[in-house]
């Protein structure tokens, strides 16, 4: 199924290809309700957006320049991740397994990555070494971690559980102060871990 914007573009060039010097009229097509929004959450604004009712990205946005109605959920799945934010933040051992993730634009490796991620359970931590020894790639350590800072889905895809087989914090898309928050908020304890 394509995206609304694509067909839009489809139909925009079959005009121009049928139209030489007469004007050719066709109904647009309707273009589906906004698929982006914001959740605030207590370390800052989350972006989600949904294509094909599958979360197609889910990651932190800095960026403040967002209408206030993008707050609201308008779609069956947007209301079920913000359920699922909501118990989250509060504190709740929420399961994320129900969500579909669109991880299809990954590569094959990159999927590995992150369906190994997912398993991570809440409150736990694994390392870059070790997820590269489960998806069998054990020298592939620098790959997982680049893997793993592409995560479409931050949260339900938990990149915030890797670290460094070390014991450092290792890195965060989101931030580091995100990541230490996260896993403290999970009940694991951050101060043990060296890093920035």
């Amino acid at each position: 199924m394509k995206s609304p914007l694509k067909e839009f573009a489809d139909m925009i060039d079959r005009v121009v290809e049928q139209s030489t010097s007469t004007i050719v009229i066709q109904e647009l097509p309707e273009l589906e309700e906004d698929r982006r929004i914001m959740y605030d959450s207590p370390i800052g604004f989350i972006e989600i957006t949904e294509e094909d009712q599958r979360i197609f990205r889910m990651s932190f946005n800095d960026d403040d320049s967002f209408p206030p109605t993008s707050l609201t959920p308008a779609t069956d799945l947007q209301k079920r991740v913000k359920d699922f934010l909501d118990g989250y933040f509060n504190g709740e051992q929420v399961s994320s397994s129900d969500f579909p993730v669109d991880i299809g634009h990954g590569t094959d490796f990159q999927k590995s990555v992150w369906e190994q991620i997912h398993e991570i359970p809440y409150g736990e931590v694994r390392s870059y070494k070790w997820i590269a020894e489960q998806i069998g790639r054990p020298k592939a350590i620098r790959a997982v971690g680049n893997a793993t800072g592409s995560n479409p889905a931050s949260i339900i895809i938990p990149c915030h559980r890797v670290i460094g087989s070390n014991g450092n914090l290792g890195g965060y898309g989101g931030g580091l102060d995100r990541k230490r928050y996260m896993l403290s908020l999970e009940g694991y304890p951050v101060e043990t871990l060296s890093g920035k």
